[in-house]
């Protein structure tokens, strides 16, 4: 069964992720599924616009941590070492390439975000070409603690050095309505008007020929290429994998094995453990 739902509705094409138990957290094959949805989409000759949106309460949770961390032993996220960088690369560069269909379709992309969408949720929502939020949905990237890089690194396309920095240094994650301040997404609205917003901005360009939309996102997409936008994200992606592998990654999934993902990600988060000595952090340091 797969972990995307795909539905067409007149000129519109719906893509939800689909694991609304888990907070729509990634498994190993929710990328691939999200990919082969948005080709659907760019095949059918009727669909003007995609809404990718998620399922139950929240947009994406990031990636399944029970999955990739939690469970002992090596899996495609953490290997034993030595490791080999380009095991990894190569496992997580398709997963950014599933995830930038988003960017790379002809069609445009609105992504609809409720509840939250971090870690790499956050990766799949701003691969999009427009972002709405509700006002009191979170996005960040909390793996920039420890344990992750973001590697479509949409946040310095979207927000620049300084923003993108003041985001990836503190792993925060900032409402929709301090999002859309920021410049990161393209409007935060109420929750109750979340939908409405969607579907008024799909509908107008919804009506506009495919050929027109398909042109002005490629033109605008082009500059975005121009500025490097590629050879960052295999920077990055290079990078998350080390992050995974490092001496701090490698006591991150030791703890996650320890104590649950949850409460290693809750250290992580507010920052209460030391993951180079690996003991709680003292009070005065945190």
């Amino acid at each position: 069964m797969s972990h995307v739902a795909y539905e067409k509705d007149g000129r519109i094409a719906r893509i939800t992720l689909n694991r609304p138990e888990v907070m729509n957290a990634i498994s190993m094959r929710m990328p691939a599924d999200l990919a082969a949805a948005v080709a659907e989409a760019e095949q059918d000759p009727e669909v003007h616009v995609m809404i990718l949106a998620g399922a139950g309460d929240a947009f994406c949770a990031g990636y399944d941590l029970t999955e990739f961390a939690q469970t002992e032993g090596p899996n495609p996220g953490v290997q034993e070492m030595p490791w080999d960088p380009m095991q990894d690369y190569r496992f997580m560069w398709q997963n950014t390439q599933d995830f930038m269909s988003l960017f790379r379709a002809m069609k445009p992309v609105v992504s609809k975000i409720h509840g939250f969408a971090v870690a790499g949720g956050s990766d799949i929502a701003l691969c999009a070409d427009m972002t709405i939020m509700a006002e009191d949905a979170l996005i960040g990237y909390m793996p920039a603690r420890v344990w992750g890089c973001p590697t479509t690194m949409m946040w310095v396309a979207r927000l620049g050095p300084e923003k993108a920095k003041r985001m990836l240094l503190t792993g925060d994650k900032i409402t929709g309505r301090e999002a859309a301040e920021m410049g990161l997404v393209l409007k935060a609205v109420p929750a109750s008007e979340l939908d409405d917003e969607v579907e008024a901005l799909a509908g107008r360009m919804a009506s506009v020929p495919i050929n027109q939309l398909a042109m002005q996102k490629m033109v605008v997409n082009q500059a975005m290429e121009m500025a490097g936008l590629q050879q960052t994200q295999r920077l990055a992606t290079v990078f998350d994998g080390i992050t995974r592998h490092s001496p701090e990654g490698m006591s991150f999934k030791a703890r996650s094995e320890e104590m649950g993902w949850k409460h290693a990600v809750r250290e992580r988060d507010e920052g209460t453990y030391d993951w180079t000595r690996n003991e709680p952090l003292p009070r005065r340091n945190r």
